[in-house]
């Protein structure tokens, strides 16, 4: 049986319906907060169980039975939370319920010393799973493309893409990465520890960005830098929590870097066909 954590979030619920094209539903239970948000699966024939990081004693139920477990990876660090410590006890959880292998969403970029914040916690969760003694497989995802529309959302209303200088993303689809999620649980062992680069084929900056949003809208958008300081001005002007601010410039110094600008063709292979494209998304 395969669990799947956090499923009612937009990439673990993309994870089991394509699940759900691969093995037969009797085989699939999702661990989510919220029991009463996952009644669809059910009615897939997909065992629901309540399962939340914050509360470690759920998750021995939620695992129980299970032969793989995917821990989709935690962002409470970013609103006062401890993801380390919610991926440790995930990990525990499922080497107590006698889980044969984690696969774990990880991140493309990952390093104990990336300019970006987020990466220390990736880094830290694959030691984890290293030491565990449980088999294991890192899904080294690339950087999720939706979040160059959320972050360009108000560029065809202002006629401006405005964020600090950057540098290459690897802007790739919660779509292929769920397909290539389901892939790899429904091949069981497949990979051991870290999967190649999991990206679309290529990687863009935030010029890129508005001259693709330009050529959409069939109007002129502009591309304005900003220093981090009078960025972090902006974002404060939002209201955004101080943590959320730090992590999104530590993100735009991890692209001047080059953190995030390699491309690999596995998760091409994966699905036999090209990636979706930045364009694609930022188009939908």
């Amino acid at each position: 049986m395969i669990v799947v954590t956090g499923a009612t979030g937009k990439l673990g619920r993309l994870v089991v319906q394509h699940l759900l094209e691969r093995v037969p539903a009797e085989r699939i239970a999702v661990s989510v907060r919220d029991p009463g948000k996952a009644a669809a699966f059910l009615q897939q024939g997909v065992r629901v169980r309540h399962g939340d990081f914050a509360q470690p004693d759920s998750l021995a139920g939620a695992f129980e039975g299970a032969t793989q477990v995917l821990v989709v990876s935690s962002n409470a660090s970013a609103y006062g939370g401890d993801s380390k410590a919610q991926h440790r006890d995930a990990i525990a959880a499922a080497k107590t319920a006698g889980v044969r292998r984690i696969l774990y969403t990880s991140h493309m970029a990952v390093s104990a010393t990336s300019a970006f914040l987020p990466m220390h916690v990736h880094a830290a969760t694959e030691t984890m799973l290293q030491e565990s003694g449980m088999a294991w497989t890192a899904l080294r995802n690339g950087f999720y493309a939706e979040s160059a529309r959320q972050m360009t959302a108000d560029a065809a209303r202002t006629g401006e893409v405005v964020a600090p200088e950057d540098g290459k993303f690897s802007w790739t689809a919660h779509e292929d990465l769920a397909a290539a999620a389901a892939t790899i649980l429904a091949e069981e062992g497949r990979f051991d520890g870290p999967t190649p680069p999991l990206t679309a084929p290529a990687a863009l900056d935030f010029t890129d960005i508005a001259n693709i949003l330009s050529e959409i809208s069939g109007r002129t958008i502009a591309r304005r830098t900003l220093t981090d300081d009078e960025f972090e001005q902006l974002l404060a002007a939002r209201s955004l929590p101080p943590a959320v601010i730090a992590i999104t410039l530590s993100m735009y110094r991890a692209a001047r870097a080059g953190e995030f600008a390699r491309t690999d063709p596995t998760l091409g292979k994966f699905l036999g066909r090209e990636p979706i494209s930045a364009r694609q998304i930022l188009a939908s």
